[in-house]
């Protein structure tokens, strides 16, 4: 099968986990006869130094035109770098949410799972992490109070900043149906997060959300407070299957199980349409104190790849392939600094893409 795949190396270390990314892709075209044509896109920080603006209509419609876009890290040092003297619309971060916008994708998925070879590098007890876990955050990506209407005035002589949380029923509902859909190839319970004692916002949430579950009889529905979810996830994080969610709230809880994990650096994403065009990039950041150095943890950026294969293009076994690979490479002690510990074998960014193309 040929595909197009658009390529965003970004900023920081993204050019360099991107790199190993696609090592692992002709890996795969290699041993299973597909051939991927790429093409590379400029976002962020990347596309302001090129371009003026951290987002072109030219990269819009290369990745609308490709199969799914693969993506590493966007934004720099926010105190150093000159790229955040700019108005915050003309910031790399101002890109990323314009892509999303642009290619309609509203439904953010990050998974978090303990491999059992890094339970060493996991920050809480043993008891609390008992079996291990396996969960995923559905996140709605385009709506919330990350796109509401913003404005800072002075009144009185007194700055006042105003920013609007909005969402509408058909929003709600089509990332309830997407968690619904996950959940029912999973472990059947869904596990709604709002709210919906202060918000109105949240409370129109959970009444959709309840109207989306009447459909599905056979998943379990549970609501839950998002304060109360932060704590349940440091508490008994092997409760959870599919965590449903609104932007702001997801991309909060989303780092926090990142971090449960042992490293945010093993944690792939993708964001989705309604069809099966996807953006898939690792759940961490730009990392610029490391960029160049060769010591990043590429893990991340690799599972996104397998999201792609496996959710874009219909590549169950591949992607099963890559996701066998990097669990082989830990058991065998391979680690990048992130994620090391006594009595491992510790590599670098190329190392670790070069170890585990080598056992697919």
């Amino acid at each position: 099968m040929e595909y197009k795949i658009s390529l965003i190396p970004g900023d920081g270390i993204g050019p360099e986990i991107v790199g190993e990314a696609k090592k692992i892709l002709d890996k795969v075209c290699e041993k299973y006869g597909h051939k991927f044509n790429y093409e590379e896109v400029l976002l962020g920080g990347a596309s302001i130094d090129a371009c003026g603006v951290p987002l072109t209509q030219e990269a819009i419609d290369t990745a609308k035109n490709s199969d799914a876009v693969l993506m590493g890290s966007i934004g720099g040092d926010a105190k150093t770098s000159p790229w955040y003297r700019l108005e915050p619309s003309k910031r790399p971060e101002a890109g990323l949410l314009g892509i999303r916008k642009a290619l309609n994708l509203f439904a953010n998925l990050r998974p978090a799972y303990l491999y059992n070879e890094l339970k060493g590098a996991c920050p809480l007890k043993e008891e609390v992490i008992g079996e291990g876990f396996d969960m995923i955050i559905v996140r709605e990506l385009t709506g919330g109070l990350y796109f509401g209407e913003r404005r800072t005035v002075e009144e009185n002589g007194v700055r006042k900043a105003i920013d609007t949380l909005t969402y509408d029923e058909k929003e709600i509902r089509r990332i309830a149906v997407k968690a619904f859909e996950i959940a029912g190839k999973r472990k059947k319970k869904v596990t709604s997060v709002d709210k919906a004692n202060v918000l109105d916002s949240s409370r129109l949430w959970r009444k959709v959300v309840e109207e989306v579950a009447a459909d599905y009889p056979d998943i379990t529905l549970e609501h839950m407070l998002v304060d109360n979810c932060a704590m349940q996830l440091v508490h008994n994080p092997g409760q959870f299957d599919v965590i449903l969610t609104e932007n702001m709230f997801g991309d909060i809880l989303s780092d926090e199980a990142s971090m449960v994990t042992g490293s945010i650096g093993m944690l792939s994403s993708a964001s989705l349409n309604e069809t099966k065009f996807g953006l898939y990039e690792p759940s961490h950041g730009s990392a610029p104190d490391i960029a160049g150095k060769g010591v990043a943890n590429p893990i991340a950026t690799i599972l996104s790849a397998a999201m792609m294969l496996r959710f874009s293009l219909d590549l169950d076994k591949e992607a099963d392939a890559v996701e066998a690979a990097v669990q082989q490479v830990l058991k065998e002690g391979y680690r990048t600094g992130d994620i090391m510990s006594e009595g491992m074998k510790q590599v670098g960014t190329k190392e670790m893409g070069d170890l585990i193309a080598e056992r697919i």
